[in-house]
């Protein structure tokens, strides 16, 4: 779920042909991005989500910098700003998202997770009928981390992390858009992360030594979770205009909670499945309004 800002900020105007195509790019996008996930989660046990996180942000951080292309001995102290904040954003709200999905399940953490950018939506509107979203956005997420015998409040607490760092995470890549052209920030962004996670990744990887099948889930993960969604976007604006783009993006609950429950046997009860609902109404009406 993490190269959507990058892949908006990197196209310019819809082309008028071609929604149907754009519509079938969004779902796939949003279905790999979920699979990949829920494959990653094949490699916790082996590997932990640090391990699987940094093979993740490798591949993200390879992709991205085959496609901008980034000159870094160029930018200004006033553009590594932000580029250097994002990288941090972008480490943590990866290792926070797959540190949740150990615990809660990914249906649970990519739903909570997307409280992010519902809250950047909301905080950039001045409608007064935005509280009733917030107000109903806050029962859901009640409903959903209503107290349990096997509640996990770390597990929640990890995913609402990277809530917040996604949040920031918009915020900061639309401010590197601004400095930066193209996907060169967000792709010098990737470079720093993945090399943050080098020695990360090393000590997980040696005190957890990776069986091939656990490095070919995180490798997997990492273009599933990172390349296809990145590359499906970037031609799914080309197509559609970026408010459509956005609602549809809402669907990414609904998807995690699916691939879940078809990949992982995680099931979500009916009251929570309101939930997410309710959270997906919220931002496809918070997108829209944007």
């Amino acid at each position: 779920m993490s190269t959507h800002e990058a892949a908006a900020v990197a196209t310019g105007r819809p082309t008028p042909t071609g929604p149907w195509g754009g519509i079938a790019l969004m779902l796939g996008s949003g279905l790999s991005n979920q699979v990949g996930a829920s494959v990653a989660a094949f490699a916790f046990p082996v590997v932990g989500p640090v391990g699987t996180v940094a093979v993740r942000q490798w591949v993200a951080a390879v992709v991205l910098l085959c496609v901008g292309r980034p000159r870094p001995w160029t930018f200004t102290a006033a553009q590594w700003r932000p580029v250097l904040g994002l990288a941090v954003v972008f480490a943590t709200m990866n290792l926070s998202l797959y540190a949740a999905i150990d615990r809660v399940g990914l249906g649970l953490a990519v739903t909570l997770e997307f409280l992010g950018p519902l809250a950047v939506a909301l905080a950039t509107s001045r409608r007064r009928s935005d509280v009733a979203l917030a107000l109903a956005a806050v029962g859901a997420v009640a409903v959903l981390v209503r107290p349990q015998p096997s509640s996990d409040h770390l597990g929640v607490g990890l995913a609402l992390l990277a809530a917040v760092c996604w949040g920031c995470y918009i915020l900061l890549n639309r401010e590197v858009g601004a400095r930066v052209p193209g996907v060169e920030g967000s792709a010098a962004a990737a470079a720093v992360s993945g090399l943050l996670y080098l020695p990360v990744g090393a000590v997980a990887l040696w005190h957890h030594p990776p069986t091939g099948a656990a490095l070919a889930c995180a490798l997997a993960a990492g273009v599933l979770s990172s390349a296809v969604p990145f590359l499906a976007d970037l031609l799914a604006l080309r197509r559609v205009p970026a408010r459509f783009f956005g609602v549809f993006m809402s669907v990414n609950p609904v998807l995690a909670a699916l691939v879940g429950m078809a990949v992982l046997q995680e099931h979500l009860d009916a009251a929570s499945w309101a939930a997410v609902a309710v959270i997906v109404a919220a931002n496809s009406v918070a997108a829209t309004r944007r």
